[in-house]
């Protein structure tokens, strides 16, 4: 009987262990995520972030609606989870507006996290959450 009790314990700390492993996609910031950056009068409130991870840095593009940003710097604090993207755009007088966008991922163990924080530029700034698709 201790035998099978030894038996069990052991088979459900092997799937203990087997479920995280299924369920790693990758790196946390890699995929398409959509959302809201409110008080955003330049571009309005709906926003979709493609990022992505080639080994080496972060990239991707911010599109809000039809005003497509190259992301030019972004980083992954893996201590607190925290993200720091960087993306430059034109406002309608074609001067360049820099986007400046920090926020926590929340949810991190879920394939449909999210990334809360504030996004600024010179002139204007606001809450920020964007959810993974």
């Amino acid at each position: 009987m201790r035998a099978l009790a030894v038996v069990l314990a052991l088979s459900i700390a092997c799937l203990a262990y087997a479920v995280p492993a299924v369920a790693q996609e990758g790196h946390p910031v890699k995929g398409s995520w959509i959302g809201k950056w409110d008080k955003n009068t330049v571009h309005g409130a709906d926003v979709i972030v493609i990022l992505n991870w080639d080994g080496d840095k972060i990239t991707g593009m911010i599109n809000p609606g039809t005003d497509n940003m190259v992301v030019k710097n972004a980083s992954l604090n893996p201590d607190t989870w925290t993200v720091h993207l960087e993306a430059d755009a034109k406002d309608k007088a074609g001067a360049i507006v820099t986007y400046v966008i920090e926020g926590k991922i929340e949810n991190l163990a879920m394939a449909n996290r999210s990334i809360t924080g504030t996004w600024k530029t010179a002139k204007e700034s606001g809450p920020f959450k964007i959810s993974r698709q």
